[in-house]
């Protein structure tokens, strides 16, 4: 058993299922085939096969270039750089324009501490009345 997602890209020649619903590399639906006539597919067009749904029945694999696929591993790279990891913390700190010196200090070091601990800060400033 597979844990987890697996990397996106091709599959090759080694495709687990019988019959797959294939997608054209401009998104258009081929419908369901069986594995041989995808391969003859993508031999023809010099495509690779990427699967994009497993868990759906057939499953959905779809015709892409290399640079497609690459193109594709860049954005999902992209995404996940944006979402926090686990375990990350984000510390979120917000105070007026007119704040006192001493309470100043006070977040200043504050904010020092939780860089230290490699926690990621976001401050706002709301601006004094």
């Amino acid at each position: 058993e597979r844990k987890g997602k697996t990397a996106f890209g091709s599959v090759g020649r080694r495709i687990p299922h019988r019959i797959l619903h294939v997608i054209s590399q401009d998104g258009e639906s081929l419908g369901d085939m069986h594995r041989a006539e995808a391969l003859k597919l993508m031999d023809q067009h010099d495509l690779k096969l990427v699967l994009l749904q497993e868990n759906v029945e057939p499953p959905v694999y779809r015709l892409m270039t290399g640079q497609q696929i690459h193109e594709e591993q860049l954005r999902r790279a992209e995404k996940k750089k944006a979402s926090p990891k686990p375990g990350m913390y984000i510390k979120e700190l917000s105070f007026s324009s007119a704040i006192a010196k001493n309470d100043l200090e006070n977040k200043t070091k504050q904010i020092a501490q939780w860089i230290e601990k490699k926690y990621h800060v976001k401050v706002t400033i709301r601006q004094a009345k």
